[in-house]
């Protein structure tokens, strides 16, 4: 049995789904070929909403209208060092800072174990540092990694261990 074309007094054979409403529900309705291509060239998911309605979909579509989870009084932890990292003095390349040549730098046995932690040599560049630590973050955030608690807890002693260099290295 074939779906005729639910669009006005149009006896062609329906194959193409249009949505019925913006929800994103499983509702559809069949149309042909010239209908859907009319639907289509007209179709405007935003038509009757205004401009605030507009930007929370565009707000909401960046996690992909999910919630995301909040880490409760750990939140305000991982915001602080998160926007410190995005923030880096060091990722400035001038060569008249005492950041710039680390290789004649001593490191106390709290720097070499956040080295260890962070699982690169003593001897590297502030910008291997600040690379190696973003790699860590995106494989550790539990939201990479569904929620698990273990894995916040390693992502915690890794941004510790990072925040010891930067202050280290600050000096």
């Amino acid at each position: 049995m074939k779906n005729i074309c639910d669009w006005n007094n149009c006896t062609e054979v329906g194959e193409y789904k249009a949505p019925v409403e913006k929800d994103n529900s499983k509702k559809y309705r069949l149309l042909c070929f010239k209908h859907i291509k009319e639907f289509n060239k007209n179709w405007n998911y935003f038509a009757n909403m205004n401009d605030e309605e507009i930007n929370e979909f565009i707000k909401a579509d960046m996690t992909w209208h999910k919630p995301t989870q909040n880490f409760s009084a750990q939140d305000n932890f991982f915001k602080i060092l998160w926007n410190n990292t995005l923030n880096d003095e060091f990722a400035k390349n001038d060569k008249s800072n005492g950041y710039y040549k680390m290789r004649h730098f001593t490191y106390s046995e709290k720097d070499l174990k956040a080295f260890e932690i962070l699982g690169i040599p003593a001897s590297n560049s502030w910008h291997k540092i600040r690379e190696k630590f973003k790699k860590l973050v995106k494989k550790f955030h539990p939201d990479m990694n569904s929620g698990n608690k273990n894995f916040e807890e390693k992502l915690k002693v890794i941004t510790l261990a990072y925040t010891q260099l930067k202050r280290t290295l600050k000096k």
